[in-house]
C-alpha cells in the first residue's frame, strides 16, 4: 500500500511544482525567441552558439549556490534561489543590447538551476521511498507545462510593442506570487536531524572528491555530460532548424511545439511512476532510446506532421531524462553531501557538455546546416544508457540511508 502524503507534504509538492515550471518555461523561452532576438541584434548561427553557451556556464556556477545548501540549510538556498531569479528574469526584458542580456539570463541561469536542484533534493528527503521516483518525475512533468506554457503564449507576446522583451516580463509576474510564498517553506527533517548528530558537511570544495564517494561523483558526472551534449540542443535549435530548414513560419513552429509538448507531457508524468514500477534502470532504458529516436528524427524528417510527431518523442526525451538522473543521484549520496555530490556531478562537469554543445552545433550548423549538426548526437543517449547499466546500482523502493551506503 503507498505511503499516503502528509498535509505539508502536498502544500510542498504544489510549490516545487511552481518552482520547476519556470525551469520548462525559460529552457524554451531563449529558443523560442532565438530568431528574433538573431535579427535585433544581428547574430550569427556561430553568435547564437556562443550565446546560448554564456548564459548556459551559469548553470555550471550554480555549482557554488547549490553546494552550499550542505552548510546552510535546503531552505535558505531555495529562499535566495526564487528572488534572485526573479530580478534578473525582469531585468533580462529591459536589456539594451545582447551584451547586457546574455549577462542578466547568466546570472538568472545560476539563480533557476539552483532552484531546480533545490527543489530535486527537496523531493528526495521529504517523499517516502515508494513514491520518490513518482514524485520527481512529476515535478519535471512540470517543467514541460512550464515549456508549453511557452510555446503557446511566445507567438502572441513577439507581436506585441515589446517584442521578445515581453516573454520575460510577462514571466516575473507568477515568480512574485512564489517568492511570497516560500515563506511558508520548512527545511527538510533529513537536514535538521543531520546537523543534530554533526554531520554537516565541512564545506571544503574537494572534500568529496577526496572521500569514499569520488568514484560515484566520477561515474554519474559522464553519464551527466554525455546526456547533456545531446539533450540541451535537442530543442534549443529546432525552432531556427524548423523555420530555416523546413520553412515553418512563427505559428508552424508554436503549433508543432504546442502539439508535441501536450502530447509527451503525460508521457513525461508518467515517466517517474515508470522508475517506481519497472525500476530505475529498466526506465531508464525506455527513456533513453526514445529520446536518442526523437532526436534523430526531429531534425531529419520532412513535413510538418511527421516532424511534430518526432518532435513528441524527443521533447518527452529531453524532460525524461531528468527524472532519471535526478533519482539516482540524489539516491546515490548521504545527507550530509547530498547537495554537494549533486553540484559536483550535475552542475560543475555534467553541464560542461551543456555549454559546450551549443558552441559546436552552432559552429557545425554554419558549415553544413543545423540538421546535419544535431543529428549526430542522437547517439549521446545510448551511451549514456551503457553507462547506467554499468556503472549504477537498482535503487527502486530503497530508503535513502540505505541507497547512500551502496558504494561504487
Amino acid at each position: 500500500m503507498k505511503t499516503k502524503f502528509t498535509p505539508y507534504q502536498k502544500r510542498l509538492f504544489i510549490f516545487l511544482s511552481v518552482a520547476t515550471f519556470f525551469e520548462g518555461y525559460d529552457f524554451l523561452a531563449l529558443a523560442q525567441i532565438l530568431p528574433n532576438l538573431r535579427n535585433d541584434f544581428g547574430l550569427t548561427a556561430f553568435d547564437a552558439g556562443l550565446l546560448f553557451a554564456f548564459v548556459n556556464f551559469g548553470t555550471i556556477v550554480a555549482w557554488l549556490l547549490i553546494r552550499r545548501a550542505d552548510q546552510w540549510g535546503r531552505r535558505n538556498v531555495m529562499m535566495i534561489t526564487i528572488v534572485g531569479y526573479t530580478i534578473f528574469t525582469f531585468l533580462s526584458g529591459l536589456a539594451w543590447d545582447v551584451w547586457s542580456f546574455a549577462i542578466f539570463q547568466f546570472i538568472a541561469r545560476i539563480f533557476l538551476i539552483g532552484e531546480w536542484a533545490t527543489s530535486m533534493v527537496y523531493a528526495s528527503e521529504e517523499y517516502p521511498s515508494d513514491r520518490r521516483g513518482t514524485v520527481i518525475g512529476v515535478l519535471q512533468a512540470f517543467s514541460s507545462l512550464g515549456a508549453i506554457f511557452c510555446a503557446g503564449i511566445t507567438p502572441f507576446l513577439l507581436s506585441s510593442a515589446y517584442g521578445w522583451r515581453t516573454v520575460y516580463l510577462v514571466g516575473v509576474l507568477p515568480l512574485v506570487v512564489l517568492a511570497f510564498a516560500r515563506r511558508n517553506l520548512k527545511e527538510t527533517q533529513r537536514f535538521i536531524d543531520m546537523k543534530a548528530e554533526g554531520k554537516q558537511s565541512s564545506g571544503d570544495f574537494f572534500a568529496i572528491l577526496k572521500g569514499p564517494h569520488r568514484k560515484r561523483v566520477l561515474q554519474l558526472s559522464s553519464i551527466w555530460f554525455i546526456t547533456y551534449a545531446c539533450s540541451h540542443t535537442a530543442v534549443s535549435f529546432w525552432k531556427d532548424f524548423a523555420v530555416n530548414e523546413r520553412a515553418f513560419s512563427d505559428g508552424d513552429v508554436a503549433l508543432a511545439l504546442t502539439v508535441a509538448s501536450l502530447v509527451s507531457m503525460p508521457m513525461v508524468f508518467f515517466s517517474g511512476k515508470m522508475l517506481d514500477v519497472i525500476g530505475r534502470k529498466k526506465g531508464a532504458t525506455i527513456i533513453f532510446i526514445l529520446t536518442s529516436g526523437g532526436v534523430f528524427f526531429a531534425y531529419t524528417l520532412q513535413g510538418q506532421y511527421p516532424l511534430m510527431f518526432a518532435l513528441i518523442f524527443a521533447i518527452f526525451g529531453v524532460s525524461a531524462v531528468l527524472p532519471a538522473l535526478n533519482t539516482f543521484t540524489t539516491e546515490l549520496f548521504p545527507t550530509e553531501i547530498r547537495s554537494d555530490a549533486f553540484a559536483w556531478t550535475n552542475n560543475l562537469i555534467g553541464r560542461i557538455g551543456y555549454v559546450i554543445s551549443p558552441i559546436f552545433i552552432g559552429w557545425a550548423a554554419e558549415q553544413w546546416s543545423w540538421g546535419a549538426a544535431i543529428r549526430p548526437t542522437a547517439v549521446f543517449p545510448l551511451i549514456a544508457l551503457l553507462l547506467i547499466w554499468w556503472l549504477l546500482p537498482e535503487t527502486k523502493g530503497k530508503d535513502l540511508d540505505e541507497t547512500a551506503q551502496i558504494q561504487a
